[in-house]
């Protein structure tokens, strides 16, 4: 069976279900399909920071947020030393943040799309995405769970199939590999501090023999009687896919601040691991009748491994352009799209892939780390970067230091050829 349509969006994860939202309040009708059915696990550590919280309220979604468990802001702990930091005030963004299941929450999102005027199908998966003569995604195949398949003519196709995009593979999507990636793994226990006010970021986890890893750890309070708890690693670790990331989380939980008391032999549930593509490091992300989003295109935050609100602002974004290609009948609108990632996320993007090279290193990440937990005045802004929450037209001390990378990011790109070719240049008179 053939069905044409509009849009179509494969996946009603965060970018999904966000571009899914978007679309029907600016009038288009969107068809997304999703392999699941809600509810339905998902890796991940379940905090939304006030990015993410930002996002929803704008989707409407502030009376659903308020029956999950609020917290204000992030105890980080490194070395031996900890610090409690609020978030900040800001002109856009609330100071505080919600702890959520994602097993609660995309469901949730889903259905506000749907109230909206979306149309879901759940349980159906899409197998395989046709390209047309121009590289355009022609057809799409979907197959229920009943066997049936349907073959979808979109005018416009939104992949949004997350970190391991089938769809976007098909497409010609790839991931650069000299890029940073994330390999994340999570589970719940119960613990009586479940209705604490802040979330937990460990900044010195270690393997089972006790070797500082980079990467972190987290405790988030889910207000329910349980946490969520978890660690990631950084690619930049050499042997990162050789690390045992089940043993990595057993040796956090048993050394994790006794005043959660998590029991490491008797956990809730204990999920897979997830991988996280960072830094926009999947792409192409458009293509002659298609955009990528979230996940599916690497568009995880590589400071602190947030992906949820991302999903919701590329999603976003690729709702207001692909409205405006079909009001004007112009395909050639969705090229805005990467203009628009590259305007809202380019430079941040540039020294968060920088942060985390340098701190791949142990000794500079010991050093950094160990400097930075003694004073809040420089974790204060440093927190404030790493999360994205500057404020434009502000000078306050974290947009100094966020516009101070970007000078040095400038200043790189300027010497970079010159370093290269006194590189060459003394290479060539050794070999003399």
């Amino acid at each position: 069976m053939q069905q044409t349509c509009d849009v179509l969006i494969v996946g009603a994860g965060p970018g999904g279900a966000s571009c899914a939202y978007w679309l029907a309040k600016l009038g288009v009708s969107a068809v997304v399909v999703e392999k699941k059915v809600f509810p339905r696990e998902k890796t991940c550590g379940d905090g939304l920071t006030p990015r993410s919280v930002h996002q929803l309220e704008q989707m409407g979604m502030s009376g659903f947020l308020q029956s999950q468990h609020r917290y204000k802001g992030l105890r980080t702990i490194a070395f031996g030393h900890e610090m409690e930091l609020n978030w900040p005030q800001h002109p856009e963004l609330p100071d505080y943040g919600y702890v959520v299941s994602r097993h609660d929450l995309d469901g949730a999102v889903a259905d506000n799309a749907v109230e909206a005027g979306a149309t879901l199908i759940q349980g159906a998966e899409a197998v395989e995405a046709k390209r047309g003569p121009q590289g355009d995604a022609a057809s799409v195949t979907v197959k229920s769970k009943d066997g049936t398949t349907t073959e979808y003519l979109p005018r416009f196709l939104v992949v949004a199939d997350g970190s391991n995009s089938r769809i976007g593979r098909q497409l010609g999507a790839s991931r650069d590999r000299s890029l940073p990636m994330g390999l994340a793994l999570r589970g719940y226990f119960n613990s009586p501090l479940s209705d604490e006010g802040l979330i937990e970021s460990h900044l010195d986890i270690r393997t089972p023999q006790g070797e500082v890893m980079p990467g972190y750890g987290w405790i988030f309070p889910m207000g329910d009687g349980r946490v969520n708890v978890g660690v990631g690693i950084l690619s930049t670790l050499g042997r990162w896919k050789e690390v045992n990331t089940t043993k990595v989380l057993e040796a956090f939980v048993a050394t994790a601040p006794p005043r959660w008391k998590l029991d490491s032999s008797d956990p809730i549930y204990v999920g897979t691991g997830g991988k996280l593509p960072m830094g926009f490091s999947v792409g192409p992300r458009v293509g002659p009748n298609f955009v990528i989003v979230g996940d599916a295109a690497g568009s995880i935050n590589p400071f602190n491994g947030e992906g949820i609100a991302y999903g919701y602002e590329t999603g976003r974004l690729a709702a207001e352009v692909i409205a405006d290609a079909l009001a004007l009948d112009d395909s050639s609108v969705l090229r805005r799209y990467e203009r628009d990632l590259d305007a809202r996320y380019g430079d941040y993007y540039r020294i968060a892939r920088t942060f985390v090279g340098l701190i791949g290193h142990p000794a500079i990440m010991h050093t950094v780390v160990s400097a930075g937990i003694r004073s809040k005045m420089i974790m204060d802004p440093v927190m404030r970067v790493m999360a994205n929450l500057m404020n434009e037209g502000h000078y306050g001390p974290a947009e100094v230091l966020y516009r101070a990378g970007i000078a040095g990011l400038a200043a790189k790109d300027r010497l970079d050829p010159i370093w290269q070719a006194g590189k060459s240049l003394a290479g060539t008179s050794r070999r003399r």
